[in-house]
């Protein structure tokens, strides 16, 4: 058990909380949450015992033993599994204890030795770490380079699972997804399911969350609160707490009537399809849990694209890599406003490659890139937030781009983004990477364009300010293509997944928790065809079913016959979906109408009987067309099931 009383934690002359009294108990998965500043990672420091407490009493048990993510490497010689072995320092002592036992020639201490040895499993610890390396994204051919030899990333990753690899009582994890891509996150999720042991973790996903806590943490105006359950249960708790408090009450119903838009016009579109239905269960979710963000600092939205030309974009025969590697092989694609694409697949797939095609900034191996006359692209990726001018403040990166604007326009826009006060004014090079993102954000936005290209744009970001920008993009008028491992963005503002695998771009017809089960099996078929597999045709058990993997090119035929099959249906049910769009619009604007009172006034009565005979034409029509749409969606998903 670990013990706060009436504990204080100050950073200068400022606290971080005060008087805080509680007990967190053994086996608990805590989430520690708060906004940026507040003291979480202040807090992990506490627990290491690199800071000290004010004033109270912190107490933890003794013996316990507690791992935590190192922030730097140095470039070390050692092989990388040797490196994550060495973090099982009990191991590692029984070795040298060893070691030591045969030097010394004493073979009774060797025979205690080694058995302790086998009781903390010490010979599977090569299979162990292998296994934490693999999960993570480092596969078997890279286990043995030197530490060196990894890129900054991936070295986050080595001291990830070296803290894994640490048969721990107390885990520490500040931000561990921040260097993972999705396939890895969900392979940390189910490993930290499983972890005996007591969990703090920081992390701004909140999917992340959900998926592995039982309880949150929060750090509030210098208190320090405990709520038991998920990260849902911890925002539902909290909103019912903020709408109490009357001063609240008119913004939240404002929030809340405008997600509800979004709610009522997606609602005619979710069928048996999986992601429609996953979208619409997002986006009620966001309803309920809006209050909980009514005290967020981020409020913006995207102004109306000055053209949205159509389509926006088109891809012919287009083959796509890098030093002549194929990544991407004969794609033919049309991007339409309303487009609202997430980008799906394992690591190294394509997605990068694919998102700076479609923005301009990588040519196409062979093919045509065909850009519409009016096309305004906002591009964001993490690169992108190395090319600010570390020299200018937020002020000027906005005026640069208008100069036209008063100052004091550019500092009101800014402070949305969270740049208030000196800070609008001050250089950038010493902001963290999530102000960094949050100013190309901020200057994407300005720019008004009609096609987003998002490369995980919530890297760096806090929930509040993902939060924000969810709702922002909710409202967007233009399309949007993003890659992100935010599975809660993803499922709140996108209609449909693309899969990037096999050097394929295709349509996915599940959702994501579809798309794990799918990512285990291709991991598995992956392994299967690896050199000294000779043959094409593989059995992949799994307990459940057998899966048959076919020859590759076989698969391409069947799916080039499925999708001619499909694009009849295809370019009818978007039809339908735009007819369903117009009329829904249309009606809220006539019951906005029906609203005014003066509308049942005497001299009215005959615009009153058009506008009422409109809305009820209009729900019929909305009637014969959903149902026409549910039956083409339906065989659309029957097609897709059949190949």
């Amino acid at each position: 058990m670990i013990r706060f009383q009436h504990l204080t934690l100050r950073r200068g002359p400022t606290p971080l909380f005060i008087d805080a009294t509680l007990q967190l108990h053994q086996g608990w998965q805590i989430g520690l949450t708060g906004r940026n500043g507040t003291g979480k990672s202040s807090l992990l420091a506490l627990l290491l015992g690199q800071l000290h407490l004010d004033t109270g009493e912190l107490s933890m048990p003794g013996n316990q033993v507690i791992a935590h993510v190192a922030q730097e490497t140095d470039p070390l010689p050692q092989a990388a599994i040797d490196f994550v072995i060495d973090g099982d320092y009990e191991l590692r002592q029984l070795e040298h204890a060893i070691q030591k036992a045969e030097l010394d020639d004493d073979g009774e201490r060797l025979g205690v030795l080694h058995g302790e040895l086998g009781a903390i499993d010490g010979y599977t610890a090569k299979t162990r770490a292998a296994r934490l390396l693999d999960g993570l994204g480092i596969g078997n051919s890279a286990v043995q380079q030197p530490v060196s030899e990894f890129s900054g990333g991936f070295r986050m990753r080595l001291n990830l699972a070296r803290a894994l690899m640490c048969r721990s009582d107390l885990l520490l994890l500040d931000e561990p997804t921040n260097h993972l891509d999705l396939d890895a996150i969900l392979w940390l999720e189910q490993w930290l399911k499983s972890y005996q042991g007591t969990l703090i973790l920081i992390s701004h996903d909140r999917d992340f969350l959900d998926n592995t806590i039982n309880a949150v943490l929060n750090i509030e105006a210098g208190k320090l609160t405990l709520y038991r359950g998920t990260y849902s249960d911890f925002e539902r708790q909290r909103a019912a707490k903020l709408e109490q408090q009357q001063a609240m009450y008119v913004k939240q119903q404002r929030e809340r009537d405008h997600i509800q838009s979004f709610v009522e016009r997606f609602r005619a579109k979710a069928t048996k399809a999986r992601q429609a239905q996953s979208r619409l269960k997002a986006l009620e979710r966001m309803q309920l849990i809006t209050a909980a963000h009514i005290d967020s600092p981020f409020e913006f939205q995207f102004k109306q694209p000055e053209h949205i030309p159509n389509p926006l974009l088109g891809l012919s025969q287009v083959v796509a890599g890098y030093d002549q590697t194929v990544v991407i092989d004969t794609l033919n694609l049309t991007i339409q406003p309303g487009t609202r694409v997430a980008l799906i697949g394992p690591n190294g797939a394509g997605k990068s490659t694919l998102i700076r095609v479609l923005a301009g900034r990588q040519l196409p191996l062979n093919g045509q890139y065909k850009p519409a006359d009016g096309l305004n692209i906002g591009y964001f990726a993490q690169h992108t937030l190395e090319q600010l001018d570390h020299a200018a403040t937020p002020v000027q990166h906005i005026l640069r781009l208008n100069n036209e604007i008063r100052e004091q326009d550019a500092r009101d826009y800014l402070g949305g983004f969270g740049f208030q006060g000196d800070q609008a004014m001050e250089p950038c090079a010493d902001f963290s990477g999530g102000e960094k993102a949050r100013l190309v954000l901020a200057l994407l936005i300005w720019q008004r364009p009609n096609l987003l290209l998002l490369d995980e744009p919530t890297n760096h970001l806090d929930l509040e300010m993902r939060h924000a920008l969810t709702l922002a993009l909710q409202d967007f008028q233009g399309a949007i293509i993003v890659v992100s491992h935010d599975r809660h963005l993803l499922r709140s503002v996108t209609d449909e997944l693309w899969l990037v695998a096999d050097r394929q771009v295709k349509p996915y017809d599940g959702d994501l928790d579809d798309y794990a089960d799918w990512l285990q099996a291709y991991r598995a078929q992956q392994k299967k065809l690896e050199p000294g597999h000779e043959t094409t045709e593989t059995l992949i058990s799994d307990n459940k079913s057998t899966v048959k993997l076919v020859d590759r090119k076989q698969q391409r035929q069947q799916q080039a016959a499925l999708r001619k099959r499909l694009q009849p249906l295809t370019n009818r049910s978007r039809q339908l979906e735009k007819k369903l769009d117009r009329l829904s619009v249309r009606k809220q604007e006539i019951e906005q109408l029906l609203a005014d009172a003066s509308m049942y006034e005497s001299d009215r009565q005959e615009e009153l009987k058009h506008y009422l005979a409109e809305q009820t034409q209009i729900s019929n029509d909305l009637e014969l067309i959903e149902t026409e749409w549910l039956t083409i969606s339906e065989q659309l998903e029957e097609l897709n099931n059949e190949g």
